[in-house]
């Protein structure tokens, strides 16, 4: 529950709560956990170290407010305006921020886990400290990846790895062919690639479409199986036609026959030969 006094003199004014933060340095997490700020004008609000912790604040102006390191875990921002505030290291876990402004935010170093961002306005956000050169960037929830990108090396080294060393592999390999896939695995791992793995059974889900065209992108190239083709001709049809720089090996049982459509993949270059395989060819 909020402290009563903190809550009092924040809807006072921006102009006398300031006063007070000023005047009580030592009251470094003033108390309005669970508040109901909505429609507030907390323009140039000095909320930093704040706990607004499931706070009501749909519809709060916050323009240019210091919420550096505020707790804002759970609270509803639903339409608030933020534009220019100061976020940097403040906790966001489940925050409801439907509809709000986010332009120009500082938000180094905010937790931005599971939030509800439909409508939000996120242009300019502010990705580094105060102290280093500003490197902004359009979306809350790939911000830290960016800055770990831009700055940590380890990850550096993992992305480059991905980029060039993964090999993506579709089909449906039944059990008689899982030799055939044993085999391919354990011949790009001698040739130090990274195989990744799709078996389809059954047709992708939308989800899981999605996740293969974001993994080919990675993907030095993709080995396809086409025998048995269930899910493949949906795969390739979101991978080939926007993906030039990935080239696509087809894998044919022998005795099989290419799927009817996939005559039409063989006019992209990067399309292979189709290679064809024994069922048990090791």
């Amino acid at each position: 529950m909020a402290n009563d006094e903190h809550v009092t003199l924040l809807k006072q004014g921006v102009t006398a709560w300031n006063a007070w933060r000023e005047k009580n340095p030592d009251i470094r997490r003033p108390d309005l956990a669970g508040a109901d700020l909505n429609g507030a004008n907390l323009d140039l609000a000095n909320l930093s170290g704040a706990d607004l912790t499931s706070a009501n604040l749909s519809g709060a102006h916050l323009t240019g407010a210091d919420l550096s390191g505020a707790g804002l875990s759970g609270a509803g921002l639903r339409g608030a305006d933020l534009a220019c505030a100061d976020l940097e290291g403040a906790p966001m876990v489940r925050a409801d921020l439907t509809g709000a402004d986010l332009t120009g935010c500082r938000i180094y170093g905010v937790s931005a886990w599971n939030l509800k961002l439909d409508g939000v306005k996120q242009q300019n956000l502010v990705i580094t400290p105060k102290y280093e050169p500003a490197i902004t960037v359009d979306n809350i929830e790939v911000a830290q990846f960016i800055y770990l990108m831009l700055n940590n090396q380890n990850v550096r080294a993992v992305i480059d790895t991905i980029t060039s060393k993964a090999v993506l592999i579709l089909g449906r390999f039944t059990d008689e062919r899982k030799a055939v896939l044993d085999s391919l695995r354990e011949e790009l791992r001698k040739r130090n690639y990274l195989p990744i793995l799709f078996d389809f059974s059954v047709p992708a889900t939308r989800d899981i479409t999605e996740t293969i065209s974001l993994l080919a992108r990675m993907a030095r190239f993709v080995v396809a199986d086409i025998t048995d083709a269930k899910s493949i001709p949906q795969e390739l049809a979101v991978i080939v036609p926007d993906l030039p720089s990935v080239p696509v090996q087809p894998l044919l049982l022998e005795g099989s026959a290419e799927y009817s459509m996939f005559e039409h993949f063989k006019r992209y270059p990067w399309v292979l030969e189709t290679y064809r395989y024994l069922s048990s060819e090791r």
